[in-house]
């Protein structure tokens, strides 16, 4: 009954600020050492769930955190960790388990600059990298390991010398998302090997029936930290639609970001190559696009996102590999070009914008054959949106210009399909291609003409 009561009283906690609401990371209990490097990153106070997660956390407790996308869920199981490991300094100490790789990259960082005056060493263990260099990595036995359960699996079972019977915490970070990509066996062999005397601490945006069997398996008497019980945007993030014929589509995003020039975008499609189509075709249009899916290398992966995240891009294309967990602090504005099948990615999608109490916008592009999705939606996050206001006649005057960078994406993608059979290579058109050459060489003899 205790979790439930937790349960019950956090929301009453967020309506009215008691006076005596923690204010610091000190209140919290955090050592002063690590205030010190929460407030090098910028972070003043604790977030909702930092304020209940970590007490109960730095009290030996394992701990299941439902908290909605955005809201510093990594702080609040970074820190009791390393205060932890202050106290008894081991290696191989913590494994954070999390779905993606770019958000295990993300996470590490995290934990490498909380860390940093007290010398945390991390290692990211994920796919699509050496395994070598994984290992000798592994060889170091760093404090935290930060993986993807897959490829962790294969150092357990392969790696000589490696394993985690000395392991002291154990983080499963965006769960739902974990066992939706049925990563079920690989996390159970993990339970298997690790010891049973540890703390867990369980991270999920939704509560669902594979998660909660999860808890069952994983937590001992777990307390229960719930900062939105409801499924839910963000307030400060202006949500709108707008219903088009899907064979407009590409003129209505060209005419959005025309008209919301000067934001940083991030577009979502439902498909690899949709997005790669699209990243091409918005290029052709003088567009800086760079896309980011799953049958990309993971260097350029990185590399798209660094360059997105260094303000030298300003849309990200995207599929869902990078809606959720994955904290690019200056999105303005979420397109969902594609409309997302399953409502709560749409969550997941829009929670990219109006961070940490910043404002942004969202706009759902919903086509003729997207409206019983979209209704899905809206009765999901319990909202009417309003339509997004247009020029129709506007949008119709870049067809022409529209169609023609569509012809010369499809050429390009086609060069790369051959490219990528001759040589077997995975390139992401961030390098210009012929097809650019002929492009500008084409629209010069236009002019002279």
């Amino acid at each position: 009954m205790a979790a439930g009561e937790e349960e019950a009283s956090a929301p009453e906690q967020e309506q009215e600020p008691a006076a005596e609401e923690p204010r610091s990371f000190k209140d919290l209990g955090v050592t002063d050492v690590l205030c010190e490097a929460c407030d090098q990153l910028g972070w003043k106070v604790p977030t909702k769930i930092q304020i209940e997660a970590i007490p109960v956390a730095l009290q030996g407790r394992d701990v299941i955190g439902l908290a909605e996308t955005g809201s510093g869920k990594t702080g609040a199981f970074a820190l009791p960790i390393l205060q932890a490991l202050l106290e008894t300094p081991q290696r191989l100490f913590a494994l954070v388990l999390t779905p993606t790789r770019e958000l295990a990259f993300q996470i590490s960082e995290q934990f490498e600059a909380l860390g940093s005056s007290i010398g945390v060493q991390s290692t990211v263990i994920v796919g699509g990298i050496d395994t070598m260099s994984q290992s000798l990595a592994l060889a170091k036995k760093p404090h935290v390991i930060i993986a993807t359960p897959g490829r962790l699996v294969d150092h357990l079972e392969n790696t000589k010398g490696f394993n985690l019977r000395a392991l002291k915490f154990l983080v499963m970070d965006e769960a739902d998302r974990i066992l939706n990509m049925d990563f079920e066996t690989e996390v159970d062999k993990i339970l298997k090997v690790i010891p049973r005397d540890r703390k867990t601490f369980l991270f999920s945006a939704t509560m669902t029936k594979k998660v909660q069997k999860l808890q069952r398996a994983a937590l001992k008497n777990p307390v229960k930290c719930a900062v939105s019980s409801k499924y839910q945007t963000v307030e400060k993030l202006q949500q709108y639609y707008i219903f088009i014929p899907s064979k407009f589509k590409d003129s209505y995003l060209v005419y959005i970001l025309n008209e919301l020039a000067g934001n940083s975008f991030m577009i979502f499609c439902s498909t690899c190559n949709n997005t790669q189509r699209t990243a091409l075709l918005l290029r052709n249009l003088g567009f800086t696009a760079i896309p980011l899916h799953g049958q990309m290398s993971q260097n350029k992966r990185l590399g798209s996102l660094n360059k997105f995240k260094a303000k030298a891009r300003s849309i990200l294309l995207a599929t869902d590999v990078a809606s959720r967990g994955l904290d690019i602090p200056h999105v303005d504005v979420v397109i969902n070009f594609d409309i997302p099948t399953h409502s709560k990615d749409y969550i997941h999608r829009v929670g990219r914008t109006a961070r940490a109490g910043r404002s942004g916008k969202s706009i759902t592009f919903v086509t003729q054959y997207d409206v019983e999705l979209f209704q899905r939606i809206e009765h999901l996050i319990g909202k009417k949106l309003p339509a997004f206001p247009m020029q129709e006649e506007e949008v119709m005057m870049l067809t022409e210009r529209v169609a023609e960078a569509q012809r010369f994406a499809r050429m390009e993608l086609r060069e790369q399909g051959e490219k990528k059979r001759s040589r077997n290579d995975d390139d992401d058109t961030e390098e210009a291609i012929g097809v650019r050459n002929k492009v500008a060489g084409g629209k010069k003899k236009k002019r002279k003409a």
